[in-house]
């Protein structure tokens, strides 16, 4: 049975899930913005999505754009969770892998590190 949350107490968990970037890492974030979500428009099941340039992409030509946006999903997150130290858990994982994807880590190297 998926957790019942609140959008508040599930925006609540991904700020808390920022706070655990290291501060080094945070600072080095530019020029992008995170959101909660309720789906993805186009498939109901992503955790979490990053559009935009990654900091490894940018070259002199990157200027004068909107923030790089960082989606976190909540109806597919609490869809997979039974608790809601699941969606604590499942929000931090989720969250640290699109802000790899923002720092141009791939998907198979951040599985590699633990944040698949």
């Amino acid at each position: 049975m998926p957790v019942e949350m609140t959008r508040q107490r599930f925006e609540e968990l991904v700020s808390e899930a920022l706070d655990l970037i290291p501060a080094e890492f945070a600072k080095a974030m530019s020029n992008v913005v995170v959101l909660v979500e309720e789906h993805h428009p186009e498939d109901p099941t992503i955790l979490g999505l990053y559009h935009g340039v990654a900091l490894t992409e940018r070259t002199s030509q990157y200027a004068g754009v909107l923030p790089d946006r960082i989606s976190i999903y909540r109806q597919p997150i609490l869809a997979i969770c039974q608790t809601e130290d699941d969606v604590v858990d499942e929000v931090a994982v989720t969250v640290v892998h699109e802000i790899g994807h923002h720092f141009g880590i791939d998907d198979n190297r951040l599985h590699d590190l633990g944040w698949g």
